[in-house]
C-alpha cells in the first residue's frame, strides 16, 4: 500500500497544485471519510505536515461510527494524529448550517478542509441565487486552510485510488433538500449542457475576477473599527453597508446577503435593537457596540 513518503512522487502532481503551509507546520485537517477529505490528509502528510485528523460526528445519521473508524484507520497508516469529537445538533430550521457553523466552532478557524474547485463553483452559483455581489462571487479564498481548490473532484478520488484508500460515500450527498445538492447534480450538468463545456473553470474564473475586484474595494475602504455604531452613523449608507458586509463575512465565514446587511444597519441606527442573520446568528447592539453571537443550538461531547 506505501506510506505517504513512498507515495509522494506519485502525487507530486496533485502537491504542486496545492497550497499547503511549509512543512513541519501543525495543522488541523477536518476529515469526515469523503473522498475530498481523505485525499486532504494524504496529502497534507505528504507535504511533510504534522497533520491531525479531526472527524467530527454531528448524530445526524446512522454510519458516523464506521466513518470516524474509516478515518482513523488512515491516520494510522500515514502517521497522522486523530481526534473523534461528537456534537449535537439540535432539530429546528437551518439545521444544515447549524452543523457547519458547530464544525468549525470544533476544528478552529484554521482548520484545513478538502474544498475542490468543484466546491467553489457550486458555492459562486450558491451565491448568485441568493442575489449576492462581489464578495459573494469571489468564493472561498485559496490558502493554507484550503489547499485543495486548485484541484478537483476526480483528482480527490484519484489521490485516493494512488494510495489504496477506499472513502465513504455519503448518501446525504443526494438529498435534493439541499440546495448545494440541486446545484449539483441538476443546475451544473444543465449549465454544462448548455455551454458545451465544463463551467467549473468559468466559475472559478469568476471568482477570482470577482476577489480581485474586493481587493480594490478593500483599499479604498475607510479605516475604524466596525463594531462601533457611532463611527459607522457618519459614514454614507453604502459605504457603511461595505464596512458592515465585510466584517460580518469574516466573523461568519461567508457573505451575508444584502437584506441582512441592511437589518444590521438598522440596528447600528437604532432602528432596531437586534437582529438574526441567516444561518444560526444574532447581531444586537450594547453600549455603542455591535455583537454578534451564534445562537445556541448545539454542544459538544467528547468521543
Amino acid at each position: 500500500m506505501g506510506s505517504a513518503d513512498e507515495l509522494t512522487p506519485q502525487l507530486s502532481t496533485f502537491l504542486d497544485r496545492c497550497t499547503f503551509a511549509p512543512e513541519g507546520t501543525a495543522v488541523r485537517c477536518g476529515v469526515s471519510g469523503g473522498a475530498d477529505s481523505i485525499a486532504l490528509l494524504i496529502l497534507a502528510v505528504s507535504a511533510g505536515l504534522n497533520a491531525t485528523a479531526v472527524h467530527v460526528d454531528h448524530g445526524l445519521r446512522d454510519g458516523s461510527a464506521t466513518e470516524a473508524h474509516l478515518v482513523k484507520a488512515v491516520a494510522d497508516r500515514f502517521g497522522a494524529k486523530f481526534e473523534s469529537v461528537q456534537i449535537i445538533v439540535e432539530e429546528g430550521s437551518n439545521l444544515e448550517e447549524r452543523a457547519r457553523i458547530a464544525r468549525r466552532q470544533v476544528l478552529g478557524a484554521d482548520a484545513l478542509t478538502g474544498h475542490t474547485a468543484d466546491d467553489q463553483a457550486e458555492t459562486v452559483l450558491l451565491q448568485l441565487i441568493r442575489g449576492a455581489g462581489p464578495s459573494g462571487l469571489s468564493g472561498m479564498a485559496a490558502g493554507p486552510s484550503k489547499p485543495l481548490l486548485s484541484l478537483r473532484r476526480a483528482d480527490t478520488e484519484a489521490v485516493c485510488g494512488i494510495a489504496d484508500v477506499q472513502w465513504f460515500e455519503d448518501p446525504s450527498n443526494r438529498d435534493p433538500r439541499h440546495r448545494r445538492n440541486r446545484v449539483r447534480h441538476e443546475l451544473m450538468p444543465l449549465m454544462a449542457d448548455v455551454a458545451d463545456r465544463d463551467i467549473v473553470p468559468l466559475l472559478n474564473r469568476t471568482a477570482r475576477h470577482s476577489r480581485s475586484s474586493e481587493a480594490v474595494i478593500d483599499q479604498l475602504l475607510p479605516e475604524g473599527d466596525p463594531t462601533d455604531t457611532r463611527w459607522l452613523q457618519q459614514l454614507p449608507e453604502p459605504v457603511a453597508a461595505l464596512v458592515v458586509r465585510r466584517w460580518l463575512a469574516g466573523e461568519i465565514g461567508r457573505p451575508v446577503s444584502t437584506d441582512a446587511t441592511m437589518r444590521v444597519l438598522q440596528v447600528v441606527h437604532h432602528e432596531r435593537s437586534a437582529t438574526e442573520l441567516d444561518g444560526g446568528w444574532r447581531l444586537d447592539r450594547s453600549e455603542g457596540r455591535l455583537r454578534l453571537a451564534p445562537i445556541a443550538g448545539a454542544r459538544r461531547q467528547d468521543a
